[in-house]
């Protein structure tokens, strides 16, 4: 298993279109991927678990990825964290 933190820069948070972005990323790899903040985990292939977590400016959340393609997906969601400017 991988994991890695992020700090949410994006004014709005990860509200829709950026929540669509790393549903859409993470639907390409067979890996379980996940996505905590404040003690809650989802599955970053799910919308609505993402959207149900209402990550808002300046929060951390860890993206953790278990699977033959573990790596390459941690590494494509953070690529698309900081290329939509959404996280650091």
């Amino acid at each position: 298993m991988v994991e890695k933190t992020f700090h949410v820069i994006a004014e709005t948070g990860i509200h829709a279109r950026p929540a669509t972005l790393l549903v859409q990323a993470a639907g390409k790899y067979d890996s379980e991927i996940h996505l905590e903040y404040k003690g809650k985990k989802v599955n970053l292939k799910s919308i609505m678990g993402v959207m149900s977590l209402g990550v808002g400016k300046d929060s951390d959340i860890t993206i953790s990825a278990e699977g033959s393609d573990e790596q390459d997906a941690l590494n494509t969601l953070e690529e698309t964290l900081k290329k939509e400017g959404l996280a650091e």
